[in-house]
């Protein structure tokens, strides 16, 4: 990164509400964010300095002010530094029920967006009809770009849904993650927003990545003379978080995007509904074709932007690359 601040405007948009998120019912384990005092149970003694219930909320709000907003703390600090502009970061809906949608209003003089669509599918979150057409607005501008970062959808109802449980059990064996319940899904507004721009995205299921001999991610595969603004330059890994999800195409989004980068599977991990069919990667880097938009519409997994899954160094390169890309008019 060079010393001149490249007075890019980073906006982070949290899409959930966090009333919808933290009255979630603790006696349901499944489509909810963990409590506080879960963790600490589940991973002891990794979350103690969090036991305080006095300075702490043991619960659901807890463990979204402590644990998951910090993770991105890294990322909003840096290309805050890059940028010579604090970034702006934003929940969709506050505790008191507040909105702050992603309007025109909240858009203007910003030019790089990463909505980090960690919102619990069982909320309901869905981009309304003006924050589709503001975003398109914002696309319009070449040198306007937006990541778009939903999380896993694992234990996905199927139709007919016959060998549910097992096939949720194969599952939850894959990733290996005791934290995560065998119904587990994030991303609503992320794919809602990308249905409503005509690329629509389904991201599937939670695979665990490839890992090399030294324990490193395993390096990514970058399909050659697509990455056009120079994002993945010297980016050789993603991160390690256990469950990952594909990034499937549906539909026009075939034609009007493009896999930019796949990461590979573990092929230790037990197999999966995924591996069976034959893949031994999944799409994780998606990026929108010229011809689509005149900004850049990317889209990821909402770990890319977090320091806490490994592969860190390799992800600053991403980060800086993305706040010091070239103006382009």
């Amino acid at each position: 990164m060079s010393a001149a601040p490249s007075g890019r405007q980073l906006l982070i948009y949290f899409s959930w509400s966090r009333p919808a998120e933290i009255s979630a019912p603790l006696d349901a384990i499944e489509d909810r964010f963990p409590a506080i005092f879960e963790l600490r149970r589940l991973f002891y003694p990794r979350f103690e300095p969090l036991a305080d219930p006095a300075r702490f909320d043991q619960g659901i709000a807890g463990f979204l002010d402590h644990v998951q907003k910090p993770n991105f703390a890294a990322f909003a600090d840096l290309a805050g530094a890059w940028s010579g502009r604090p970034a702006i970061m934003i929940e969709r809906t506050a505790d008191d029920g507040t909105t702050t949608p992603l309007d025109d209003a909240l858009l203007a003089g910003v030019d790089t967006i990463v909505v980090i669509s960690f919102d619990s599918l069982r909320t309901g979150q869905t981009a309304a009809a003006s924050e589709v057409a503001a975003v398109r607005r914002f696309l319009e501008a070449p040198d306007h770009l937006i990541f778009l970062c939903p999380h896993h959808d694992i234990g996905e109802a199927m139709a007919g849904d016959e060998g549910r449980e097992e096939r949720r059990i194969g599952e939850h064996l894959h990733h290996g993650d005791a934290a995560i319940p065998p119904r587990q899904g994030f991303g609503g507004f992320a794919r809602s927003l990308l249905a409503g721009l005509g690329v629509p995205v389904d991201n599937r299921f939670g695979l665990r990545p490839a890992i090399a001999a030294d324990g490193s991610p395993a390096p990514v595969d970058v399909a050659p003379g697509l990455d056009v603004l120079g994002l993945l330059d010297g980016v050789i890994t993603f991160n390690l978080h256990p469950h990952l999800p594909h990034l499937e195409r549906i539909g026009a989004s075939i034609a009007r995007m493009e896999v930019l980068a796949t990461q590979r599977i573990d092929p230790s991990a037990a197999p999966h509904p995924f591996t069976q069919g034959g893949r031994t990667d999944f799409d994780a880097l998606l990026q929108s074709r010229p011809e689509t938009f005149a900004g850049t519409l990317l889209v990821s997994d909402a770990t890319l932007f977090s320091s806490t899954a490994g592969g860190t160094d390799s992800l600053r390169r991403l980060w800086s690359n993305l706040m010091a890309r070239p103006r382009r008019r």
